[in-house]
């Protein structure tokens, strides 16, 4: 790809191995990004994400709209409430499970220092059963 500002309408899905359907954004895909992802996620009510990490990438979410829980730590041992106007950061390797336990939907604008976004995601299954 040629180097150039580029604009994404955001206007196609992808899905993601999380278990979630994004909005494209900004990637190595769309763009040719190097260092970094950006892209839109609305978690439906009673959404739920499988439990996963981002191998050696961080994230930051800012909540648009609605309000989501995240399970996360090393057994998803800690839970957090995300509400719109919240920034949230999630370091590298960092195991978690985003979900909607609302019965409206939570809009969010997610970024990542992975510019390939499915390319660093590692699925825990294991970790599946403290998320309750």
């Amino acid at each position: 790809m040629t180097k150039d500002c580029r604009i994404i309408r955001p206007d196609s899905t992808y899905d993601g191995k999380q278990g979630f359907s994004y909005l494209a954004g900004i990637a190595t895909e769309t763009v040719g990004s190097t260092g970094i992802c950006m892209h839109l996620l609305t978690i439906p009510p009673g959404g739920r994400a499988k439990a996963h990490k981002h191998d050696s990438h961080e994230t930051a979410i800012y909540v648009i709209d609605g309000e989501s829980q995240m399970w996360y730590g090393e057994r998803l041992e800690k839970k957090m409430t995300i509400k719109a106007g919240d920034l949230l950061y999630i370091p590298a390797d960092m195991p978690h499970l985003p979900i909607n336990e609302t019965d409206k939907p939570c809009t969010a604008v997610i970024a990542r220092t992975d510019p390939n976004e499915q390319e660093s995601v590692t699925l825990l299954p294991e970790l599946e059963k403290f998320a309750v």
